[in-house]
């Protein structure tokens, strides 16, 4: 399938807003209108997916279309997808932080089977135990029922093999700093920081959303994303 649609939004806010920016944000603008393609026949042969995944050499690429084909296959069963986490932070960041694996939640209340578990991970040729796979090249952890603290939908990623669900930028962001903070990192300081400059060149982003997000007291981190904020626009 081709994967060459330049004129496609990567994520998408349901139904209409897109996850674009303008040439003033040429640093992240390429890889947030690089389309990974369309789905054209959800009734792809998986074997070919999967050597087409393989063969993907840009590691953010092969994610993409990886969390796509993932989340049809168990869509195919009833359990509905969302990737979660520093899995978020790398598409959001298109890459600048890169985690080195997937981390999916369910939105069911219902568990997933461990046995439809191990049939769908064989089937794409995964390898693993319990709810943690190694899957063409990317380890694929399920973490559980999905958890969150926001209004807001969940982002959509377009994918040669399926439409993939992102949690809020405004959550992702929030969480990056809360870790960041608590207990002070310097490594995950960079991770948040990051994050932070993708919410600031996105312009759905949502800063009335963040910062209540922030203020709950789940999180307590409404200075620090605050003063995070002001310095990466001072920069």
């Amino acid at each position: 399938m081709s994967a060459d649609f330049e004129s496609l939004p990567c994520f998408q806010s349901p139904p209409t807003s897109s996850f674009t920016e303008n040439d003033a944000t040429a640093s992240s603008t390429a890889a947030r209108t690089r389309s990974y393609g369309i789905i054209l026949d959800m009734n792809f042969d998986a074997t070919s997916a999967i050597a087409d995944i393989e063969s993907t050499p840009d590691l953010l690429e092969r994610a993409m279309k990886l969390s796509g084909l993932i989340t049809t296959m168990f869509q195919r069963h009833g359990f509905p997808l969302v990737v979660v986490g520093g899995s978020a932070v790398e598409f959001y960041t298109e890459g600048g932080y890169m985690s080195g694996d997937i981390d999916f939640c369910r939105k069911s209340l219902n568990a997933i089977p461990p046995r439809l578990m191990q049939d769908v991970i064989a089937e794409l040729g995964g390898k693993g135990v319990a709810r943690s796979w190694m899957v063409c090249g990317l380890c694929v952890d399920f973490l559980g029922i999905l958890e969150t603290e926001s209004i807001l939908p969940n982002r959509e990623l377009e994918t040669p093999y399926g439409t993939v669900r992102v949690i809020p930028p405004e959550l992702a962001l929030v969480e990056r700093v809360l870790i960041a903070f608590y207990p002070p990192s310097k490594e995950l300081l960079v991770t948040a920081r990051k994050m932070m400059v993708a919410a600031i060149n996105d312009p759905d982003f949502n800063w009335s959303e963040a910062e209540r997000l922030a203020a709950l007291p789940d999180f307590g981190v409404l200075a620090e994303m605050k003063k995070l904020r002001q310095e990466v626009e001072n920069a």
